[in-house]
Formats: C-alpha cells, structure tokens, sequence
C-alpha cells in the first residue's frame, strides 16, 4: 500500500507539467522550449523550477543544452505513459460518441498490409462492428515508438532483437524474404528471362529502403556478399507509393518484401524479377505491450494468427 505522503507531489502534478517537460527534452534548450510552448524563457524556466520542487529532484542539468538526469529520465516516462494514456482515452471517448464502445489502432509495414492485415481486419470488423479501427503504415521503428508511447495497440512488423524487451509481447506469422521488382517503364517488363542475376542489375537505377532499415540491411549485405558494396541506389524512400510511380515512369529497380510484391503482381502493378538468388528478410509477426489487457487486442492477434495460416 503506498503511503499517502508518497503521492503528495502527484496530486500537485499538472498534465501541462508533463507536457511541457518532453517538450523541453525535445527542445533541448529553454529559449527553443519557450517558443514552443509560447511562453517566455523566464516562465518557462519558472515552471521548470516548480516541477522540480514538486518531485523534491533535479531533473535536468542546465549548459548549452539541457540533458536529463536520472530522476528526469523517469520522469519523462511517466509523461510519455501518462500522455499516451489520455490521448488514447481521447480517441475512445470519440468513438463511444460515435456509438462505437472500442477503438482499436494498428500499425503495419509493407508485407503485413500485403499479406494479413487487411483480411484479418475485414473479418475482425465483420465478426465485432462496434470497434473502431485506425491503421497506419510506416518503417518497424517508427511503429515501435508508437508503442512505447501508447499510440498503437498492435505493430505487424518483422521481428528482430527488439521484440524481445521485457515490455513486449509478440508472435511470429509468416516468413518474408526480399523481392526485386519493376515496373511498366522497365526493359524487364515484356522479359522472357526465367532467371536475372544480380550481376547484370549493378549499373541501374535502384530504389531502396532507407538505411537503417531491417530490409535494407538484408540488401546491402547480400549485395556485399556478392561483391557490390559500392551500389548506391538512386532513390531512397520507405512509402509503396512512391516505388509504384517511380517503377511506372522510369526503368528503375525496386525493392521491397515479398509479401508486398506478389500482392502488386498479382494486381499487375508491378512484375517480380526472377533473381538467381534469395535474400532473406526474415520473421513478420505482431507485437503489443504486455500490459495491454485490452479484449479487442487479443481478439485481433487471433485474427492476425489465422489469417497468415491460410
């Protein structure tokens, strides 16, 4: 049981405290905070001071740039948990407007909208109408941000070392590998080859994942592997639109999962190279906070499960 005295400096904390704290993070100086928060810097170093007493800890240490110390990394927590509380009790409330009891958001990369989310979605929707959805598409690491922050309720994603924190639940679906693709505007596109080796592809125009991205390293090191460390694509960009139009006007290359470019050849959006080599791109499954007890989380990762068996 927690003594009353030990929550005395919560019942005095403001939302607009833990606001403005992450505000001041990101900012990284109070002059840059104060004009975010449109206040002066002598306000905003007021209420700095006040938080402070309020937690009885030095939160920050003051020089060219502000940098948390490790009472205020912790209190940064704490505003990033507590804010993505409210926003995601904002959006429910919305929803129960609407006549709606639950809302449920998802984020996903290329190859689960290709493969399970839009089936597993429609069937969810079918079987429980009074859920609410929002879907958003973006690279693994920014959906995984989303969840730290509360924004997301569910991540379809490939599953590297990260899924692995203490904090997070995940289960594999399907195995995903690397596709090279064209389009229209390709040579490659009336190509009765039955074979292209990577070889002959080292002097055109590719489009490739941004670096960082787990797609991307599985490219550069089956293209280091293969003796093309040089390769520099023309294009880099993580949003499937932008591959479609280029791919569609020009004779480029693109990239992207498997999953995403058998869903667009068989629409005829794209065509897949018949490359002499596979290049793995790894698990695809989905990931939620352990601590989200939410019933329309576990409904939809049993939808999620069956649809990558079929």
């Amino acid at each position: 049981m927690i003594e009353k005295d030990q929550m005395a400096w919560a019942r005095r904390l403001k939302v607009k405290h833990l606001e403005s704290f992450l505000v001041l993070d990101e900012a990284g100086t109070l002059t840059e905070a104060a004009a975010r928060m449109h206040m002066t810097q002598s306000a905003m170093s007021h209420w700095l001071a006040d938080l402070e007493e309020l937690v009885g800890m030095q939160l920050v240490t003051r020089g060219r740039r502000v940098q948390l110390t490790p009472a205020g990394v912790l209190v940064k927590r704490l505003a990033i948990s507590v804010l993505g509380d409210i926003a995601r009790t904002h959006k429910e409330l919305g929803a129960v407007a609407q006549g709606l009891t639950a809302r449920l958001q998802i984020g996903s990369v290329w190859a689960g909208v290709a493969r399970v989310v839009p089936q597993a979605l429609a069937q969810f929707q079918e079987r429980y109408p009074h859920i609410s959805v929002y879907v958003t598409e973006s690279p693994f690491t920014n959906l995984l941000e989303g969840l730290a922050n509360k924004e997301l309720d569910v991540v379809v994603g490939s599953l590297d070392s990260r899924v692995h924190r203490d904090q997070l639940e995940h289960r594999e679906l399907f195995e995903d590998n690397v596709c090279l693709v064209v389009g229209q505007a390709s040579r490659f596109w009336n190509s009765k080859d039955k074979v292209v080796h990577l070889a002959d592809l080292q002097h055109d125009n590719w489009i490739m994942p941004p670096k960082g991205t787990l797609m991307r390293t599985q490219l550069d090191t089956a293209l280091l592997d293969h003796g093309f460390s040089w390769l520099l694509p023309k294009v880099e960009t993580a949003a499937i639109t932008t591959l479609q139009a280029l791919v569609h006007t020009g004779d480029y290359i693109g990239v992207c999962s498997e999953a995403m470019a058998q869903y667009q050849a068989a629409l005829g959006n794209m065509k897949i190279l018949p490359l002499d080599m596979t290049i793995r791109f790894g698990p695809v499954g989905v990931v939620w906070n352990r601590d989200n007890n939410s019933e329309a989380v576990r409904l939809f990762v049993e939808h999620l499960t069956d649809s990558s068996q079929r």
